[in-house]
């Protein structure tokens, strides 16, 4: 009887110990994308700080954030594919380890080209673990409300992970130096490391013997950092230098896209590509993406060179943006877009990223936070929380199941490209209109001001392109008799 009482009781606690063993990775998870969202947010507050220590140009400052952002999104794909191979906790483990190892090498960086370099090593430890925590989720549970609620806990830390970034950039960089925006990875990547080890299954992958597409993502990572630098360098190289690097920009895409279409294995699918849907969707994404990271850069320097706020101030100037962004998304987008339809709740907020980019460019010299910056940056929260989820369910929608993840690392890239092209884009609009007014007299404020509104009413045209194309190609067609 005491042997059928003590199987009993381990009946109960094995699905209790799965339970706790779920919930513990799950969190191991979240902590480690924690990190790589801290990152993206954390270093725009700084900005200013880390330009006056290292002088950086007013283009070249854009290389602390693109050195990053280029590898990540450029090595995406490798990195889903290397997780299927070695296995998505192998990989995990490693991306954590690179990625914390490099944030103490940003933090301890004393010149330009070693910050960069960090920043560049960075990206390739943030690719590699962001590239297999959703396979890892969907994993972890295979059962659809379980899963739902998981990737809604995930959502979240995302949301939190922004205004946690924004505000905790601006409070480090006040109290101890921008420095340890970066200082700050290592107690958290040590913990997540340490947890992942002993939390995360193992698994086995399909083996290396399987193969991975490696010329095709060094063709297509070296086209993207050409791609960016050109935009950058523009009003630097010269029109001959310019047309050079941008046929070579062009020939490197050409030669992926070849490359893919002859490689047994391919990096890239490009029957992915016939599907209106997950194409428009992507490229909608790319032009949406550009105009908000775009704000967040040239937003906060607004704040800092014309407002005249500081690190904290500008921090927790921000807060107000994140922090919608979660709300709406755990609370409302999902209801909304089951009763009105991904393509309409996709527009709705696609108008209010346009009207809150139109408002931004008017910023002026005495402008005021609760009057000139509170009501845009609300607009543009209330917008991308409406706009994310029905753009994600839309692309979706567009893949086969097999293609599934391959869609999923395929939306996850272009959204770090038109994070790095708007931010390029915006910011050499700004910095070159502000340096023609200086140099026929104007004043610094006033002139810095001036390049702002250039760069958000560009971004505002950016916006009305993402809408106008999204209203055109994503337009739900009925189904044939």
């Amino acid at each position: 009887m005491s042997s059928l009482t003590e199987n009993a009781a381990e009946a109960v606690k094995r699905p209790q110990e799965r339970t706790y063993a779920r919930w513990a990775a799950l969190v191991v998870l979240c902590a480690g994308t924690l990190m790589t969202i801290l990152d993206g947010n954390i270093v725009t507050v700084a900005m200013p700080a880390i330009q006056s220590d290292l002088g950086f140009s007013g283009p070249g400052l854009a290389w602390v954030v693109n050195a990053y952002l280029i590898p990540f999104g450029g090595l995406l794909l490798l990195a889903g594919r290397l997780g299927d191979l070695v296995g998505r906790k192998r990989m995990f483990t490693t991306g954590l380890a690179v990625f914390t190892v490099a944030s103490v090498l940003c933090g301890l960086a004393t010149s330009q080209g070693l910050l960069i370099a960090a920043r560049a090593v960075q990206g390739v430890g943030g690719a590699m673990t962001s590239a297999v925590v959703l396979g890892m989720l969907v994993a972890l549970y295979p059962e659809p409300r379980e899963q739902v609620r998981a990737i809604s806990v995930f959502s979240a830390v995302g949301a939190a992970g922004g205004a946690l970034g924004t505000f905790l950039g601006g409070a480090l960089t006040q109290a101890l130096g921008w420095h340890w925006i970066f200082l700050i990875n290592l107690p958290i990547g040590v913990v997540a490391w340490l947890a992942a080890v002993r939390v995360l299954a193992p698994e086995r992958g399909a083996g290396l013997g399987k193969g991975a597409d490696y010329p095709g993502a060094a063709l297509v990572t070296g086209a993207l950092m050409l791609l960016v630098y050109v935009i950058i360098g523009v009003g630097d190289l010269g029109p001959t230098a310019t047309l050079l690097l941008a046929g070579l920009t062009a020939a490197l895409f050409t030669a992926f896209v070849v490359r893919q279409a002859r490689a047994e294995r391919p990096l890239l699918r490009l029957r992915l590509f016939r599907s209106r849907l997950l194409t428009g969707a992507n490229a909608v994404q790319i032009l949406m993406i550009a105009t908000m990271y775009g704000f967040q850069f040239i937003g906060a320097l607004y704040l800092q060179r014309v407002l005249g706020y500081d690190e904290l101030t500008t921090g927790t100037a921000f807060l107000p943006a994140p922090i919608a962004i979660g709300l709406l998304m755990l609370g409302l987008s999902a209801r909304t877009i089951g009763r009105l339809g991904a393509y309409r709740v996709l527009l709705a907020g696609l108008v209010l990223i346009t009207a809150g980019m139109a408002l931004l460019s008017r910023a002026p010299v005495g402008g005021s936070y609760v009057t000139d910056v509170l009501p845009p940056l609300l607009l543009l929260a209330a917008g991308f929380a409406a706009a994310m989820p029905a753009l994600t369910g839309l692309a979706m929608s567009g893949a086969r199941d097999e293609d599934a993840g391959l869609a999923s690392g395929l939306f996850n890239t272009t959204q770090v490209v038109g994070g790095s092209l708007g931010l390029a884009v915006l910011s050499t609009l700004a910095a070159s209109h502000t340096d023609g007014l200086l140099a026929h007299g104007a004043e610094q404020v006033g002139a810095t001001a001036e390049g702002y509104q250039l760069a958000f009413r560009t971004a505002s045209v950016i916006a009305v392109g993402a809408l106008v194309l999204a209203a055109v190609v994503l337009r739900p067609r009925p189904e044939r008799p």
